[in-house]
């Protein structure tokens, strides 16, 4: 069975910076198609943060862009995600999502991370 597992979040003061990542495991022989962060604060919708194909082409939301990265590393079947200059605003849960095959399902699903709580203090 294949699992997202995330690293990275913590408490930060804004301006700081926090590098996300999320790497999928379970299964030897697996593809992965796009990898995605998605936030979500209490209260609020899941929102799309930035997405990335598998040949690396990015989009990100307009409230991220120029301060958020995202990467992936296919060897690893991991994906990134640099914040920086962060705001109290950024302050939610994080989650990844990939689209992954597996020899065992046969098909292609989407697959979410735990999510990982980031803090940013003003």
């Amino acid at each position: 069975q294949v699992q997202l597992v995330e690293s990275g979040g913590g408490l930060v003061q804004a301006g700081g910076s926090l590098r996300l990542s999320c790497a999928a495991s379970g299964s030897a022989f697996i593809s992965i198609n796009a990898m995605d962060w998605f936030r979500q604060a209490p209260g609020k919708q899941r929102e799309l943060v930035a997405s990335i194909t598998r040949d690396g082409s990015a989009n990100y939301a307009d409230s991220v862009k120029g301060r958020f990265t995202i990467s992936r590393d296919n060897a690893k079947n991991t994906v990134y995600l640099q914040m920086n200059s962060l705001k109290p605003e950024d302050t939610c849960v994080y989650y990844c999502k990939a689209d992954i095959w597996t020899p065992y399902t046969q098909a292609w699903r989407d697959y979410w991370g735990q999510g990982t709580q980031v803090t940013v203090s003003s």
